[in-house]
């Protein structure tokens, strides 16, 4: 395999926060690259309902194969235990779940996307998705995609019809950003749900807030959720306490975490016929959260 060494360096990285259940953690995969530029491969963490830590994990709607899938797009930080986290997570209600590695895919000297690599993410999302639309245990009609910071923006993009969306015929169901640079203007080709904090010194809630309310009629709807007080990257339970990264401040809070993912879940669930989602989508939802 021709990234072997950075592979296993990964694994290092991933089965590490697992302890005693690492050795029950997903699969290491590599997978065809759709852009005609480099890598011809990209790298990922796949995790399936009924295998590993999310098969040990679940509690689902899902017995059986095809299931529906999530594309996990990780921040400019690169992927990370975050990402494999949220993998199984994600697995562990119903979905195969797959974190694709976007800067390591790419060479082991960029080692931060931090000046803008979403437009790059957005289309090894489409790799990801085309990847999982050929496995048998998958349902390719059923497909979302969720990033955050640099991947949620790149999760936007892939789902925007004038930017990754008009060069696939492939198309996601869902999309779901966690505190992403929005996109004022938007025209939607899935629904689309947007999770950011009034606080974020990275991204400004109120382009968000713009992109909700100037959606394109002829695009899918938006469901935006603004946590008071909350600062970029709330769900890294890591980042207790806070910290300044490249000048802005990161922080984690259980409670919009908790809140975000129950809406995360709904939303998959409401767009992939499961079940009905809690919160109605197409508008601004403001959440009373204290830190």
């Amino acid at each position: 395999m021709r990234n072997a060494p950075r592979i296993f360096l990964l694994a290092i990285g991933l089965a590490a926060p697992f302890g005693a259940a690492a050795g029950h953690a997903g699969t290491l995969v590599e997978f065809p690259n759709v852009s005609e530029q480099a890598p011809a491969k990209l790298l990922g963490y796949l995790a399936r309902p009924d295998a590993g830590l999310s098969g040990m994990l679940g509690n689902h709607p899902n017995p059986a194969a095809p299931y529906p899938a999530v594309v996990v797009l990780h921040g400019c930080g690169g992927i990370s235990s975050h990402s494999a986290r949220i993998a199984d997570r994600i697995g562990s209600w119903g979905y195969v779940t797959l974190a694709v590695d976007s800067l390591g895919s790419r060479g082991s000297g960029i080692t931060s996307g931090c000046s803008g690599r979403s437009l790059d993410q957005a289309f090894d999302a489409y790799a990801a998705l085309h990847y999982l639309s050929q496995l048998d245990f998958v349902d390719a009609a059923r497909v979302a995609v969720i990033g955050q910071s640099m991947g949620g923006s790149a999760a936007l993009y892939a789902v925007e019809r004038g930017l990754a969306a008009q060069y696939f015929n492939e198309r996601f169901r869902a999309a779901i950003a966690y505190y992403p640079n929005c996109v004022p203007g938007a025209s939607m080709t899935a629904p689309t749900l947007v999770l950011i904090g009034e606080a974020d010194e990275w991204n400004q809630a109120e382009r968000c807030r713009e992109m909700a309310k100037r959606a394109r009629a002829d695009g899918a709807t938006i469901a935006l959720t603004v946590y008071p007080g909350i600062h970029h990257a709330f769900d890294v339970a890591e980042l207790k306490p806070g910290m300044r990264s490249l000048g802005r401040w990161i922080e984690y809070n259980e409670p919009a975490a908790r809140d975000a993912e129950q809406k995360l879940r709904a939303f998959l669930a409401a767009n992939f016929g499961e079940t009905s989602a809690d919160e109605p989508a197409g508008h601004e939802r403001q959440t009373g959260l204290t830190k």
